[in-house]
């Protein structure tokens, strides 16, 4: 169970990375949104076991929020692109504007990272999807 924990909650292992593991771990939502685009189910499963996931990843890795655990990030850049075109122009746009809320967390973003275990690293990455998501569609790019 625990190495089922390491795989999930690290991205298939990208929150390894030594360096940027979030940006490395928010690579994985490309294929994922290109192989099941706007999958309500799919946004579903990663929200339930990434809450679950980061739970356990807390424990295993002995750290709040720990950098291996990028399951959020994946989860976050899916619901960024969830529902708009598939072309480069939103896949780039998505990343980035996802990764600077993800880095700075505005607002109440910063505050989502307060609650408990897998909700707290979770919901702050949830939020600044759904923020990158509506920001995307205001510019319609």
């Amino acid at each position: 169970m625990k190495r089922l924990v390491k795989v999930i909650s690290s991205g298939l292992g990208l929150g390894y990375c030594p360096v940027a593991s979030g940006t490395i771990g928010s690579l994985l939502g490309i294929p994922l949104v290109l192989i099941y685009p706007n999958s309500a189910i799919l946004a579903l499963l990663l929200i339930i076991i990434g809450i679950w996931s980061s739970t356990k990843g807390e424990a295993l890795f002995g750290e709040k929020d720990s950098p291996k655990i990028v399951i959020d990030e994946v989860a976050g850049y899916y619901l960024a692109m969830f529902g708009l075109p598939l072309t480069w122009p939103y896949f780039v746009g998505a990343f980035l504007i996802f990764r600077i809320l993800d880095v700075i967390k505005p607002g109440a973003i910063r505050k989502l990272q307060n609650l408990k275990g897998g909700w707290g690293v979770m919901a702050d990455d949830l939020a600044a999807g759904i923020l990158t998501n509506i920001i995307l569609r205001l510019f319609n790019l």
